[in-house]
């Protein structure tokens, strides 16, 4: 599974990048928002900093300004994929930019039908949104697995991206299910390291090191 980390802060984006867990990065106006930096500016030094895929969002809403938007943010570096809404209009920018030969991942996406449509389209990736189909009471892992199953059912090439992650169960789920990416915030990457019982098995372990008044250097 590749991981993409969920954020435009660069400092945490290079922590993750320099143990090898960055395989790509997303964003979108709220992340450039918090991130207080202008978006052409901080798109281009996250381009230069990973070697994979980084989604930069569009923010018009009708296809023409869509697909004028998406060919600046392409411009940017070679590999900027171009974020655009499920929408019809972001339907018809997708099958434009993938005819150019552009990475476009498709976002906001809340149901099979719509992920069909995307990947027909021609989307390199699809984005269904976990956290926020289980914050209206909507098992979001059912949508991965559904998405799954049809891609595997036609040979569609277009990667399943599990976003709105909150939790890592959310990661190891959409693992299990075979989702191609996920892409999570720096802190839920990190919290997968954590274990109550690594803690207490540590803490264990100092205490009997510490017994022996050994010192390795």
């Amino acid at each position: 599974m590749k991981f993409f980390v969920d954020t435009a802060e660069i400092d945490a984006i290079a922590e993750l990048n320099d143990l090898g867990m960055v395989d790509g990065v997303t964003t979108n106006p709220s992340l450039i928002l918090k991130s207080g930096r202008d978006i052409l500016e901080v798109t281009k030094e996250i381009c230069d900093l990973v070697d994979g895929p980084v989604s930069a969002e569009v923010v018009a809403l009708t296809a023409d300004e869509m697909i004028a938007e998406g060919r600046k943010l392409a411009a940017i570096a070679d590999n900027i994929a171009v974020k655009v809404p499920l929408t019809w209009d972001g339907l018809k920018t997708c099958k434009v930019l993938s005819g150019e030969g552009q990475m476009v991942n498709v976002t906001l996406c809340f149901s099979a039908n719509q992920a069909l449509l995307a990947a027909k389209a021609g989307a390199t990736f699809i984005s269904p949104f976990i956290g926020r189909l289980d914050d209206i009471n909507i098992d979001g892992m059912e949508l991965i697995a559904d998405i799954r199953t049809i891609y595997d059912n036609y040979g569609f090439d277009t990667q399943i991206l599990a976003a709105s992650i909150r939790t890592v169960n959310h990661v190891t789920e959409s693992a299990r299910i075979g989702a191609d990416v996920i892409t999570a915030p720096p802190g839920v990457i990190k919290a997968l390291a954590s274990h109550p019982l690594t803690d207490k098995g540590l803490d264990a372990f100092m205490a009997d090191w510490a017994k022996t008044g050994q010192k390795i250097i």
